[in-house]
């Protein structure tokens, strides 16, 4: 296997793996459709700057390390679990402090108005990129298909980052269509119901993943 023959066939599977609705969909089709803009592409960022450290750590055999000690694994799974079902009962929780007035202007159920203050990439970016590297999961299916596209007599750490890079550069891509397509929402959205309605939705999707992840699924 040559270099360009385990970029195509990797590049379709990591392809896949982005186009489907998850996680990652969640947070920045809510923060790009509330007005935050850099925000969400400071979750964008955050996103793929930690799929870029779990493809430099299998390359340097960190996650393999970590899937077979499973005290570790299994530490890191309840804190990112944690971390999610916090994130999302805090999402949720914040709509239900909201009023419940429609046809008026209101500010996100966060309690965070979209202000350039509170629109920055550093705020997504710490969000998602935590989010990230808490998930254990990214790692398991790093340590689990990278090698298998590790091209040979190559450097293992250059061509993991490059094969990973690959996936950044589609999660990018596909950020850029969640970013333009969420746009067209903001119209809708400057209702309180129809904002009560996106932190709900998006709130119980990051809660089921955090629960998913702690149940071991």
């Amino acid at each position: 296997m040559t270099v360009s023959t385990s970029l195509w066939p990797f590049a379709l599977i990591v392809g896949l793996l982005t186009l489907t609705p998850g996680l990652d969909t969640a947070l920045i089709l809510r923060t790009a459709a509330l007005g935050r803009r850099r925000s969400a592409w400071g979750v964008a960022l955050g996103i793929q700057d930690g799929t870029l450290v779990w493809g430099a750590l299998t390359s340097l055999g960190a996650t393999a390390l970590l899937t077979a000690a499973h005290i570790a694994y299994e530490a890191l799974r309840w804190a990112g679990a944690a971390y999610l079902v916090w994130m999302g009962a805090r999402m949720l929780a914040g709509t239900f402090r909201r009023s419940a007035t429609d046809g008026k202007s209101a500010e996100p159920a966060d309690g965070h108005p979209v202000t350039s203050g509170s629109d920055t990439i550093f705020r997504g970016f710490r969000q998602s990129l935590m989010t990230n590297l808490l998930n254990p999961k990214v790692g398991a299916f790093y340590t689990t298909v990278l090698p298998q596209f590790i091209a040979a007599g190559t450097n293992y750490l250059v061509m993991g980052v490059l094969l990973a890079s690959v996936h950044v550069a589609l999660g990018l891509a596909w950020s850029t269509a969640l970013v333009a397509f969420a746009r067209r929402l903001r119209g809708w959205l400057r209702t309180t119901r129809a904002r009560r309605l996106l932190d709900r939705v998006a709130g119980a999707v990051i809660a089921a993943f955090g629960i998913r992840l702690a149940l071991g699924d």
